[in-house]
Order: structure tokens, then C-alpha cells, then sequence
């Protein structure tokens, strides 16, 4: 298992480690309801160093991101950023990523998922005609993500940079905690507010920061947080996980996710996904709270009322902040209308659940 430079931290702190992406990765710390709450109501600290940074450069740099994504990054200037997603000829989601523009029209940084980072970059690589420069700087860029209503307020004092007043998806670049070229990035997968800090791996960075956040931090409440309350805050908010939700076999118009699919300029999927905008869509990624006592789980069947198989679940938990199982599934779009009763077959038993708007959590 690969290691981030945050391991022997994770440890020290008696964190319980599992494997997540070919990575030792910390789980839980505290209990996965306490530091769930630790980040809606305050702040928490994430390790989120397995995930995949290449750097694009040159005068094709543009080109090449407008072909392989599905958002329109030409609407990006110096220090914003944006969620979009790579797909394949047929539609499906080769992954979701943040495009960060560092110089305009010359120089970005993709965010891709940890475990497709081989694929995504064989997948730009085989796409770039004309050249342009990249870079997979991966294994030596350090990211945490510091979430949580108090997040900038605990991280001003460790920096010059205007973090309090970052606008959503947009960057600063600066010293941070004495340690330079750092980016503070108010974006987040929590909905909770905060940031997340990219910096290089070397010297004593990633201790010198870590270290530094957990100082002024800890007496104001941040606590470290693990993988398990990072999804159970992202399903909350109606977010994507790659791999349940959205994958090579879905499209973003099936995912809830045509506000990133703009036909402004020609990409990979856009003849096929404005097929499939003017046909009409035949599933459609749905969020629903159980009615009934359980709680749903990853490839669960959903049902209708007379038992017939209409999709299948593709996250679910009990979400600590609304006191109330819930969970993400595609189902046929003629079942998929708010309010609509289904039925999760939960040990061969079918139970009551309900379509609802997302986000399911709402941040006061």
C-alpha cells in the first residue's frame, strides 16, 4: 500500500487505517457521526493527498481540456476554478475532476480522482493531438482540506493570503504556515465551507503545515477527519462519489449533471449527449429518504409498489445530521418524479423510501 506524507500522523493519533486507492488511509479518528458533526458545526482537517494533480501547459493546453471535458473551461481567468468531467465516446464518465486555472490560456491543473489517475492521464495523453505540455505531479503534491463554518477563521492567522473573503471555486497563491507556493482553494466536498490547501511534497512541508493547522486549530475545536465521515458529509449534500454514482456507464445528463455539460464547443461525448438532451434520458440519478426502518446500500435493488425492478441504489447511509437514512440510486425516469414512493429491497424485504430534492442537508 502506498503511503501520503501524512501517514505516521494518522497513526499517531490512533486513527483506524484501511486501504482506499491502493493508499493507507485513515477511516474514522473519533467515530464517524462525532467527526461528521465536528465539521458541520466547526471545522475538520482531511487528508485528501491520494488524489491525482497534472499540471497542462503551452498554447494547446486549452484545447486539449475543452476537447476531454464536458465543462466549458475557456469561461475560466487566473485563480478560479471549476467541477467538470471527462468522458468517453459513448457518454459515460470517465471520471470527475476540477480544472484550476493557474495563467490563462496557458497553464491549468486538473484534480482528478485518486483511483483513476493511470486512466484519466492514458486518456488526455491519447486525446493530445497537438502536443500540449503535461505533467502528472501526483506523487509529490500534498492536499488536505480544511472544511467546516470556522475552517478560514482558524486558517487566517497562518497566512497573508485573503482567505476569509475566497469566493466559491475560486484560489489564492501564496505562503502559508512559512511554507511557500502553496494554493488555498475555497472548494470542498462537504458543503460545509472551508478549503483545500495544495502544496509540493518536500523538506519538512507536509509537517510544518499539518502541524501548524493542528495547533491553531485543536484549542478551537478542528479535529482530524477520516474517509468515513468524508462520505457520509458528501451524501448529505447530494454529491457524486466516482465508482457508485457516476462511472463509465452513465452519462451527466442521467447524473444530474447537465449544468457542467455545456454544447457551447464540440468534446469528446457532446454529438451523443445532445442526442440523448433531445430524446430524453431513460434513468435518472435520484436522492430518497427511507419512510421505513433501514438503511440502504451500495447495489440495492429499488422497486415500485407492485414489486417490479425500476433501478438500483448507489450510495446510502444514515446521515448523522438529519437523524434519517438516505440514499442515491438511478431509476427509470418515469418513476423518478420528487415525492414518488419506492420500495429498497433490504434482505429480501421491500421498504418504503421517498424521492426527494437534494442536497438532503442544508448548511445553516
Amino acid at each position: 500500500m502506498k503511503q501520503t506524507p501524512f501517514t505516521a500522523k494518522h497513526i499517531a493519533l490512533g486513527a483506524k487505517m484501511a486501504e482506499f486507492a491502493g493508499y493507507n488511509m485513515p477511516i474514522s479518528y473519533s467515530g464517524i457521526n462525532d467527526e461528521h458533526q465536528a465539521v458541520r458545526t466547526n471545522a475538520g482537517i482531511f487528508d485528501v493527498s491520494h488524489m491525482g494533480e497534472f499540471i497542462l501547459k503551452g498554447e494547446h493546453a486549452l484545447d486539449l481540456i475543452q476537447k476531454v471535458t464536458s465543462n466549458d473551461a475557456s469561461k475560466l481567468t487566473d485563480g478560479k476554478a471549476q467541477y467538470s468531467c471527462l468522458t468517453n465516446e459513448n457518454g459515460g464518465i470517465v471520471d470527475d475532476l476540477l480544472v484550476y486555472c493557474i495563467e490563462q490560456n496557458k497553464v491549468y491543473m486538473l484534480v482528478v480522482n485518486a483511483s483513476n489517475i493511470e486512466k484519466d492521464w492514458e486518456w488526455i495523453r491519447r486525446h493530445n493531438s497537438n502536443n500540449a505540455e503535461m505533467h502528472n505531479i501526483s506523487d509529490k503534491t500534498c492536499l488536505l482540506a480544511i472544511q467546516g463554518p470556522n475552517a478560514t477563521k482558524i486558517l487566517q492567522p497562518l497566512t497573508e493570503m485573503d482567505i476569509l473573503d475566497l469566493k466559491y471555486y475560486t484560489f489564492s497563491k501564496g505562503k502559508f504556515a512559512g511554507v511557500d507556493n502553496v494554493l488555498v482553494s475555497a472548494t470542498g466536498y462537504t458543503g460545509a465551507g472551508g478549503v483545500e490547501i495544495y502544496f509540493e511534497d518536500k523538506d519538512d512541508n507536509a509537517e510544518k503545515i499539518w502541524d501548524a493547522i493542528l495547533a491553531a486549530g485543536a484549542p478551537k475545536g478542528l479535529k482530524p477527519i477520516g474517509l468515513g465521515a468524508r462520505d457520509t458529509l458528501r451524501l448529505e449534500m447530494g454529491f457524486c462519489l466516482y465508482g457508485n454514482d457516476i462511472d463509465d456507464f452513465s452519462t451527466p445528463l442521467e447524473a444530474g449533471l447537465g449544468w457542467i455539460t455545456k454544447f457551447s464547443k464540440p468534446f469528446t461525448a457532446s454529438e451523443f449527449l445532445a442526442k440523448q438532451k433531445s430524446n430524453g434520458v431513460e434513468k435518472k440519478l435520484v436522492g430518497f429518504e427511507m419512510i421505513e426502518k433501514g438503511i440502504p446500500r451500495h447495489d440495492y435493488m429499488i422497486r415500485d409498489n407492485e414489486g417490479n425492478l425500476i433501478g438500483r441504489v448507489t450510495s446510502g447511509t444514515q446521515a448523522p445530521s438529519l437523524g434519517k437514512a438516505i440514499g442515491m440510486g438511478y431509476v427509470r425516469i418515469d418513476q423518478a418524479m420528487l415525492d414518488n414512493e419506492i420500495f429498497i429491497d433490504i434482505r429480501d424485504k421491500n421498504i418504503r423510501a421517498r424521492i426527494v430534492k437534494m442536497p438532503f442537508y442544508n448548511q445553516p
